[in-house]
């Protein structure tokens, strides 16, 4: 199809390691669909985008254009952009991109909750909540006039909050529907696109991925977060990241009581010390089984097998007392199907990958444990009250399998099927 005067193509979910030439598309490979038509591709971990001549262009990108702080325009062996924008780069692109209307933002979101309801997913957090060019909450808020059911606690962006914002208690009010619970900040990038901050450096290389961020921003939103009585997450994934996260906050006084009042999201790759001290300090973790299952190519090439098997050290966490929730992380993974919970609880419980390469069974954890790191912990985390278990004063959100998950092969959870899910009681997806 072609594209209209104005509109651009775009696309998500390139993962170089599967991909013939082991490599990500360049300018030049999408200059060959089109030169007329900006075009943008998103790599699955969300943190890198390939874009071709037309969309370098018009974002002004050019031989000249220096590194954005905490980002990287890539280049060839002359100096030229290759198209391939990393981390804070890619906001290059996305300035100049039209803007998708409320309304139709509302209707992608209103049809993915449906297909949520079908995994028997009834909360959701937003880790990646925009004030622009269109603010989350309204795009949310909509969707729920159009039937969008889950309970959906939104994480914003400090990069925008940082100017100033106008905080309100309703907006925090954790009894709605929708509500905002925390501040985003990133720390580094993605393991699998060699972006997340490391030591020692990535496989082959003197590559230490990128830093995007600071203990003087770290400390700033933490204040804007304390004042306001939310949790401060931040994505980190290298040994850096996470120590410079865990460090920052190790003899700060926490502001929640309910809750870790600092979470780092992913946390691949924590140090002993960085467990000690994020145990001592109640600094949260949450790691994603889907990841090493999912991405085990890009792994293996960027770290080697040992240190894959040391990443995600579930197991040394739970040990050490650090509180611990799961998430899916979708759609910021190559696997097709990135938010079903089945696929993650088996990677959790056989930590095997998808292809069959084992990715270290020190930090196994039994299928209750997967079960309740996913629900009871994961509300624990996320503070949306009265969900994650069946016990009274919680709402009745359950939901009801074609199997057994505690007595099926553990090999074969992936497979499980959702025959029904309810919301406070009510049948709210059936499977036809």
């Amino acid at each position: 199809t072609r594209a209209n005067a104005g509109e651009w193509i775009e696309g998500w979910g390139y993962d170089e390691g599967k991909l013939k030439e082991g490599r990500a598309p360049n300018r030049w490979d999408l200059d060959q669909a089109t030169t007329d038509v900006p075009v943008m591709i998103t790599r699955t971990c969300g943190h890198i985008a390939a874009v071709n001549s037309k969309a370098l262009e018009l974002a002004g990108i050019t031989k000249d254009t220096p590194d954005p702080p905490g980002g990287e325009i890539e280049r060839d062996a002359h100096g030229e952009p290759t198209g391939i924008l990393k981390e804070n780069a890619k906001d290059l692109i996305v300035n100049v991109m039209p803007i998708k209307s409320i309304d139709d933002s509302a209707t992608l979101l209103y049809n993915l909750g449906q297909q949520l309801l079908s995994y028997g997913i009834t909360a959701i957090a937003e880790l990646n909540g925009q004030l622009k060019p269109v603010d989350f909450k309204q795009i949310y808020d909509a969707a729920k006039e159009k039937g969008f059911l889950q309970r959906t606690v939104i994480y914003y962006n400090w990069d925008e909050l940082k100017e100033g914002f106008a905080w309100n208690e309703d907006l925090k009010n954790r009894h709605e529907q929708i509500h905002v619970g925390g501040i985003k900040v990133f720390a580094d990038g993605s393991v699998s696109g060699q972006t997340a901050w490391v030591d020692p450096p990535f496989l082959g290389t003197d590559n230490h991925g990128i830093a995007t961020t600071s203990e003087e921003v770290l400390l700033a939103a933490g204040k804007v977060a304390k004042e306001q009585e939310i949790q401060l997450l931040v994505h980190a994934m290298g040994e850096q990241a996470i120590d410079l996260v865990v460090n920052t906050f190790y003899n700060q006084e926490g502001w929640l009581t309910d809750a870790p009042s600092v979470r780092v999201e992913h946390a691949d790759m924590p140090i002993p010390q960085a467990i000690e001290r994020a145990a001592k300090a109640r600094i949260g973790f949450v790691p994603q089984p889907i990841f090493l299952y999912a991405e085990i190519e890009s792994y293996l090439k960027n770290l080697g097998h040992e240190r894959t098997k040391t990443t995600y050290p579930i197991q040394t966490m739970l040990e050490a007392g650090i509180e611990l929730a799961f998430s899916s992380d979708a759609p910021a993974t190559s696997w097709a199907d990135p938010a079903n919970p089945f696929v993650g609880i088996k990677a959790a419980v056989t930590r095997t990958a998808y292809d069959g390469t084992d990715v270290g069974q020190a930090h196994t954890v039994d299928v209750e444990t997967a079960i309740r790191l996913y629900t009871s912990a994961a509300q624990k985390m996320s503070r949306i009250p009265n969900i994650g278990q069946l016990s009274p004063g919680y709402y009745a959100d359950f939901i009801i399998l074609d199997q057994d998950i505690l007595t099926i092969d553990p090999q074969e959870i992936d497979q499980i099927q959702v025959e029904k899910t309810y919301m406070g009681g009510k049948l709210v997806y059936e499977r036809h």
